[in-house]
């Protein structure tokens, strides 16, 4: 904007000599960061990417113990050979073009700024598809979205650490290994676990007596037992008042992505350089006893 001048200057009227500058520094969005990769299980990706868009997954058979006396007939199990299959089925794209008299005349490099832009694109909606699986795959959903109520924590329900105490029990329960343990939480949640500050100063919590959550950050060490991550992209729950958290172990859901790829073709249309990428990826849950969902009542 012009700086105002005094009523009957009249020295360089068409502000002409104001020149009119376009920095080459580009406003970005902000990147979430991506949690998938950490949380589940990726050692099938290689086999997908070497053989085919599906792989068979044998199951390890459960034994039955019987009890036995001297002299007595045991009775022979026939072993199952019951499978799992990961299929890559989905996939997600983006496609662009930039003008060569665009290119030539521009002082940003669109075709770089949408590639990166777009490559975040994809990898977010891939967070927030697996995610999704997940929730609807876990073994064990504690409380129905929106139903008001949350059970079993007593007059301290809404403690988070409480509430990742009983999460850590259920996995016990299930027999969970302990190692591998993850939890996943969004914003609201770790504002709920922020304002704990004085359990969280506790050593006994985390296990380390200078942990980053003195600070009000997700620590690098575990609480509970969990390492922690933060998403947002949880799908909305049906009512305000709720959000979603999710636990478990790394080798409940298996991610393979069988294509990342970037390209840059010609447009057959006009004098264009056309940039599209695709993303064929497959999410399997594999051990539902070891993933665990709930719907949190926002205090």
């Amino acid at each position: 904007m012009a700086v105002a001048k005094g009523a009957g200057y009249t020295n360089l009227p068409s502000g002409n000599w104001l020149p009119v500058i376009y920095s080459q520094k580009v406003q970005k969005f902000f990147r979430t960061a991506s949690v998938v990769e950490d949380i589940t299980n990726t050692d099938y990706a290689g086999e997908i990417e070497n053989f085919g868009d599906t792989v068979n997954i044998i199951k390890e058979p459960t034994i039955s113990v019987n009890s036995y006396v001297r002299g007595g007939h045991i009775a022979i199990q026939n072993l199952a050979d019951d499978q799992l299959q990961l299929v890559v089925d989905q996939a997600n794209a983006f496609a662009f073009k930039v003008d060569d008299i665009e290119e030539r005349q521009s002082h940003v490099n669109w075709e770089s700024l949408a590639t990166s832009s777009g490559a975040y694109a994809l990898k977010d909606s891939y967070d927030a598809n697996v995610i999704a699986a997940m929730v609807s795959g876990a073994g064990t959903t504690v409380d129905s979205d929106g139903s008001g109520t949350d059970t079993g924590f007593g007059t301290d329900e809404i403690d988070p650490l409480n509430i990742m105490a009983n999460c850590s029990k259920r996995l016990h329960g299930a027999d969970v290994p302990t190692e591998n343990r993850w939890f996943l939480g969004s914003p609201e949640w770790y504002e709920q676990l922020a304002q704990a500050s004085a359990k969280l100063m506790d050593a006994s919590v985390t296990g380390d007596a200078k942990s980053e959550l003195r600070n009000g950050r997700v620590t690098d060490g575990k609480i509970q037992g969990f390492k922690c991550y933060m998403s947002n992209n949880f799908a909305a729950s049906s009512t305000s008042d709720y959000y979603k958290i999710l636990w478990g172990h790394m080798s409940s859901t298996a991610t393979a992505n069988a294509i990342a790829k970037t390209e840059v073709i010609r447009d057959p249309d006009s004098f264009a350089d056309v940039v599209r990428g695709l993303h064929v990826f497959g999410r399997k849950v594999l051990r539902s006893a070891g993933l665990m969902a709930r719907h949190v009542l926002i205090d």
